[in-house]
This record gives C-alpha cells, sequence and structure tokens, in this order.
C-alpha cells in the first residue's frame, strides 16, 4: 500500500482535481517533481498510481507528504492518471502545486481522507502549549546563568585595565630619564 487508499467516488474526485488544476493552476507530473513539490511544501495534494513497478520508485512519498502535512492518496492506474494530468503518456504520480478553482475540491478530498499530519500537528501543537507552561519555570532556572554571564563581562574589563596599567608605567619611566638628563647639564 503506497499513499491513503481511498473509495472509487473519492478516486473520480481526485481525478476531477487534478483535471481542474491542470487548467486553472499548476500541476507537478512523475515521481521526481512530485518529490520536490513536497520536499518544498508547496504541494496541496499528491496522487500517487496503484500499478508503479516496483512500489519502491515512490515508497518514499507518502512518509514526505505525512512529515509536510499534505494528503497524499493512491488511485487508479498510470494511465488514468497521466490522462488526468493532461498527458499521453502514464504518469506514477502528481502533485497540485496550485489548486486554482480546484481548492473547494481539494478541501473536500483533505477533509473526507483526513490527514494523519493534522493529527500529528495538532500533538505539537499541544506539546508547544505545555512547553508555554513550563517556560516561566525554565525562565526563573535560566536567570541566574545569566546573571553569571554579566560577572563574567564585568571581569573581563578588569583584566583589560591590568594590561593597560603596565604600559602606562613603562611610558611614565622613558619620561622621567629625559627629565634627568638636562637636570645634570646644568650643573
Amino acid at each position: 500500500m503506497v499513499g491513503i487508499q481511498i473509495s472509487k467516488e473519492l478516486i473520480e474526485e481526485t481525478f476531477k482535481a487534478i483535471e481542474t488544476a491542470r487548467s486553472t493552476g499548476k500541476l507537478r507530473k512523475g515521481c521526481n517533481e512530485a518529490t520536490k513539490a513536497l520536499e518544498r511544501g508547496v504541494a496541496k495534494l499528491v496522487a500517487i498510481a496503484k500499478d508503479v513497478e516496483p512500489k519502491e520508485v515512490v515508497l518514499h512519498l507518502p512518509v514526505l507528504a505525512q512529515e509536510k502535512g499534505i494528503v497524499c492518496v493512491e488511485v487508479g492506474t498510470k494511465e488514468e492518471l497521466g490522462a488526468a494530468a493532461g498527458i499521453q503518456v502514464g504518469t506514477t504520480c502528481v502533485a497540485i502545486e496550485k489548486e486554482g478553482e480546484a481548492k473547494k475540491i481539494i478541501n473536500r478530498l483533505v477533509e473526507q481522507v483526513g490527514a494523519p499530519a493534522k493529527k500529528e500537528e495538532k500533538k505539537e501543537e499541544e506539546k508547544k502549549e505545555e512547553e508555554k507552561k513550563e517556560a516561566p519555570k525554565e525562565a526563573k532556572k535560566e536567570a541566574p546563568k545569566k546573571e553569571g554571564k554579566k560577572q563574567e563581562k564585568k571581569e573581563a574589563p578588569k583584566k583589560e585595565a591590568k594590561k593597560e596599567a603596565p604600559k602606562e608605567e613603562k611610558k611614565e619611566k622613558p619620561a622621567e630619564k629625559p627629565a634627568e638628563k638636562p637636570a645634570e647639564k646644568k650643573e
């Protein structure tokens, strides 16, 4: 199984969305192009043909789609998918990049199929909320660390002052010697 298996009605809806997006939006045809669209996060829907051989060619697409929160469905044959995409040869997969007028169809498909990544996004949002609750506790712990850094910064200028002090002493000594020499000449 590659992608989410859907009913025949949803497969027809997917083909309709692909055909509509072909004329009013933008499609990416083929495995490589679909992969790029998924990696960039610009794909709205990915359709994979059931009869792809070997399956390893498209096995990475559902995983990538799930990571990005994009619906990835399994549809009919390569020839049907190619025809829906407007090409005369079969294609392994199609990614809808810009929906165009197919936006309503795609939204309906996403609602009916239920993107598994959206469930994960909800979990991630819940984790973020928990982290926000814990953040004040961590901020209190970090406060002494910040003070420690301030103390280190205060020590650094002291070291610089020590380095400057010996230089000033060296400058004073040569200034005293020329003053003594003219005094000796006057006597």
